[in-house]
């Protein structure tokens, strides 16, 4: 049985242990809604997509030229009886020695099996001949009804994110409106009364806020609705009042920053006083201290990330998105990985899970190979504009030496 955040106490959990543990702050996926597919892009389907026609409708001619019933003869002359166009079929049976001039998605003639291209064709009036009909075999350019997908069938599952090719097999089997989860609604804030916003005067002992323009385009890619709550000062008043209310109206509240146990860490005492926090440690690298919990009587979950820029990327791919995942009603899945040939010496330590930023190639044989960015430290941004994937030293290695084959996480693929 799965233990809650609530449960674990002080205990060190392995990546995926925190995994699954934080994913039970959802307790149930968000509700359904129906919308027009042209409006479906992104969105995660409730509910599977079935066929309710064969596609192709019909058998069809797969490339212009004339179809005919072929029994393997040597026959070149063929009277030509008529013309099927797409979406005009040709009318009447085409008897032996017959053949009716077709174009590439018509449906195929009673009477015929095989289509001949016009390349191989030379057309008189009310006749052609077929060069090299040696070159000719039974069933050759037909595809036929319900080969891509047959009534009934399941086009596209519940959970599946409907990108470009997904909305055109929607369309194509005739669906235009698409049972969809409802968006998350996802409240982030930063907070430090030495957080700036970008386009105010940076004081001297100042900095500016990457993390909320970070986490907006994590959560827009993850297909979320984004409330921006802004920089909230560390203030125990001014958090609680901006707390409750991002917990009525949003189905997930997330911050960066603020959550450690220093003397100016008002975020932990505005969550106490609001709901249930619990406080988790999880060994890896980047991505400490974070926290954990619900506000408010609706159980708003609630996720406390790191204030370093680099944490905050980090820690949202490997434990926000599992949330994300839950609220779309899919099953909590660890992050896509490949297998790479490390180009350098990699750093990391036992009973640590380390997340390095890395950047993958293949060689001219096509074996996938990975060197890190350079100086790691986790208020890095540019190590992670740098790179295309996260080089996952698990707890279990001490580091790696060139040639060694070693873990990554495309950054590519978290949608």
């Amino acid at each position: 049985m799965t233990l809650s955040c609530f449960e674990l106490g002080e205990q060190m959990l392995s990546v995926s242990e925190a995994r699954t543990a934080l994913a039970t702050l959802i307790e149930r996926p968000l509700g359904s809604e129906c919308v027009a597919l042209a409006n479906a892009h992104g969105r995660r389907l409730a509910e599977d997509i079935t066929a309710t026609i064969n596609v192709p409708q019909n058998t069809n001619a797969a490339m212009d030229g004339v179809a005919l019933a072929w029994e393997n003869s040597a026959q070149t002359h063929w009277a030509r009886v008529g013309d099927a166009f797409a979406g005009q079929a040709f009318a009447g049976n085409v008897a032996a020695g017959q053949c009716v001039r077709i174009t590439t998605g018509a449906p195929l003639p009673p009477g015929t099996d095989t289509v001949i291209m016009r390349e191989q064709l030379v057309e008189h009036h009310d006749s052609v001949v077929i060069e090299a009909p040696e070159r000719v075999k039974r069933g050759q350019n037909v595809r036929q009804a319900g080969e891509d997908i047959t009534i009934g069938d399941v086009a596209l599952p519940a959970g599946t994110r409907l990108d470009a090719a997904a909305l055109g097999l929607a369309a194509s089997l005739g669906w235009a409106r698409v049972p969809v989860y409802q968006r998350p609604r996802v409240a982030i804030f930063s907070t430090g009364n030495e957080v700036t916003a970008p386009g105010d005067p940076l004081p001297g002992d100042g900095i500016y806020d990457a993390n909320r323009f970070t986490l907006t385009g994590l959560l827009i890619e993850q297909g979320a609705e984004v409330i921006d709550l802004g920089i909230l000062p560390d203030d125990f008043t001014a958090l609680t009042e901006t707390l409750a209310d991002a917990a009525a109206k949003s189905d997930l509240v997330i911050s960066s920053g603020g959550v450690s146990v220093g003397h100016a860490d008002f975020t932990r005492d505005a969550l106490e006083h609001l709901g249930r926090l619990a406080f988790w440690r999880v060994a890896l690298r980047p991505g400490r201290p974070m926290a954990c919990g619900w506000l408010g009587a609706a159980r708003t979950p609630f996720v406390g990330l790191p204030g370093n820029p680099v944490a905050v990327m980090v820690t949202f791919l490997q434990f926000v998105v599992p949330l994300l995942q839950r609220l779309h009603g899919r099953p909590v899945t660890p992050p896509r990985r490949l297998q790479a040939i490390a180009d350098d010496t990699l750093k990391s330590r036992f009973q640590r899970t380390d997340f390095l930023r890395g950047v993958y190639h293949n060689d001219k044989d096509g074996r996938l190979h990975v060197r890190s960015t350079g100086a790691q430290g986790s208020g890095i941004l540019t190590s992670m504009v740098a790179a295309n994937c996260l080089i996952e030293l698990a707890d279990d290695q001490d580091g790696a030496q060139p040639g060694e084959v070693v873990s990554i996480q495309p950054l590519t693929d978290w949608l």
